[in-house]
């Protein structure tokens, strides 16, 4: 029992980057902007905050810092995609692109440690928060485990993301104007344009909200999951949270259970490494690190039936004369 409850609290920690990127591409993608810069914008604001942090040894203003980064990145997403209606997925690329080469060039020119960061002091990391009476209720069967192996013992950005940030974003989208907006361009943005919405401020503030949601991802995996800066340690994420909201019908509520789906294998993966299983033995270790991706493929490419996008996704908005 212990054991289970000890891989999913290996989900929720696995969980919150992609939650917070798989949110972030909810709100570009719903307004009509294929955001496939995702990983880019993570591995910036993962960079970004842990040199703000190692600095200033102020975990939140590496947070700040994060999301300043990850949303420069998608300003200039917005900018090319939006202002010039370039070609949305050579921008996300390419931002995903400049984000692998300038995060390594600036690592070693500041720190001369491989591109890496220095590991980051205590004070300058976002630490695990202990509930109130989390190891006296620790022995209470099922109960004492969900609440001192599950509920507590998380960062804060953990914390934020479950009851402040999934509540907040399906509340903007389905119960606020600016919600209402967002989908009407996303679907159709000439008769958004008619009604006197103005698509493009509707599209920037959606990819503005992007970054700052994949400042706090990047900031997750740097200042509070590694201590420090590691280069590529997005590691694909920003794809699978991109699987995981088409997994969800870009619907905020199933995209977080794609999310801790692919998360749950990702545990699995971990608690796998260098374990012999009865009959089959000890699994090869490339084989374990594929389970997540081969769920991936699984889920998108028979369990999921037909993802319809938003209508207007990919295609640049010219506005009527």
């Amino acid at each position: 029992m212990e054991m289970f409850f000890s891989l999913l609290d290996s989900t929720v920690r696995v969980a919150t980057p992609l939650v917070l990127a798989a949110l972030a591409g909810m709100f570009s993608e719903r307004s009509g902007v294929v955001d496939i810069s995702l990983e880019g914008k993570m591995l910036v604001a993962a960079f970004a905050s842990a040199a703000a942090a190692y600095v200033t040894h102020n975990p939140w203003l590496g947070l700040l810092a994060g999301i300043m980064a990850a949303v420069s990145m998608a300003m200039v997403h917005a900018f090319v995609s939006v202002t010039y209606n370039g070609n949305q997925l050579i921008s996300g690329m390419a931002i995903n692109t400049v984000a692998s080469g300038i995060t390594p060039v600036l690592g070693l020119a500041w720190f001369q440690q491989g591109g890496n960061s220095p590991q980051l002091p205590e004070d300058a990391r976002f630490h695990e928060i202990v509930l109130p009476f989390a190891d006296a209720l620790r022995d209470v069967p099922v109960l004492g485990l969900v609440y001192s192996k599950l509920l507590s013992g998380h960062s804060i950005l953990v914390y934020i993301t479950v009851f402040m940030v999934i509540p907040l974003v399906a509340w903007v989208l389905y119960k606020t104007r600016f919600g209402l907006r967002l989908r009407a361009v996303g679907e159709n943005p000439h008769a958004a344009d008619t009604a006197g919405i103005s698509v493009a401020k509707v599209r920037y503030t959606a990819l503005l909200w992007g970054g700052v949601l994949c400042g706090m991802a990047g900031t997750y995996l740097s200042v509070y999951q590694t201590g420090s800066f590691i280069k590529e340690m997005t590691a694909g994420k920003g794809f699978l949270a991109l699987a995981a909201l088409i997994f969800g019908k870009w619907r905020p509520v199933p995209a977080v259970i794609g999310c801790l789906l692919f998360a749950f294998a990702d545990a699995i993966q971990i608690r796998l490494e260098g374990v012999a299983l009865p009959v089959i033995g000890q699994i090869p270790s490339q084989a374990i690190a594929v389970i997540p991706y081969v769920l991936t493929v699984l889920l998108l490419a028979g369990f999921v039936g037909r993802a319809v996008a938003p209508k207007a996704i990919g295609v640049p908005f010219v506005k009527s004369r």
